[in-house]
């Protein structure tokens, strides 16, 4: 049984691995798409808000893992990847919020 898993992990190959893992690719979608959502919102005061809060917070994952892969550091590298972290959760709770209270526009 044992063999049989890794003759499973062993049929990854390196292209998988880069187009699951890319994630200079992968933050920098999620910020396009982030405003693309944007985009297509109603316009209202509080879409307009917190829409900007979205693009800001999308935007900052994607820069900040940039930056750690430039690291100066061990805790550089750590640093930048919790700031990282904390903006991917900080732009889920505005798309979170604009989902919801947009929920009737097909958003």
């Amino acid at each position: 049984m044992k063999s049989k898993m890794t003759n499973d992990k062993s049929q990854i190959t390196k292209r998988d691995m880069n187009r699951i893992y890319d994630l200079e690719q992968r933050t920098y979608l999620f910020a396009k798409n982030c405003r693309f959502f944007v985009k297509a919102l109603p316009k209202s005061l509080s879409n307009i808000e917190d829409g900007r809060q979205l693009i800001r917070s999308s935007g900052s994952v994607g820069a900040n893992y940039i930056e750690a892969n430039e690291k100066l550091g061990d805790n550089d590298l750590t640093m930048r990847l919790k700031i990282a972290r904390k903006e991917a959760k900080e732009a889920e709770y505005w798309l979170r919020l604009l989902k919801d209270l947009n929920a009737n526009c097909g958003a």
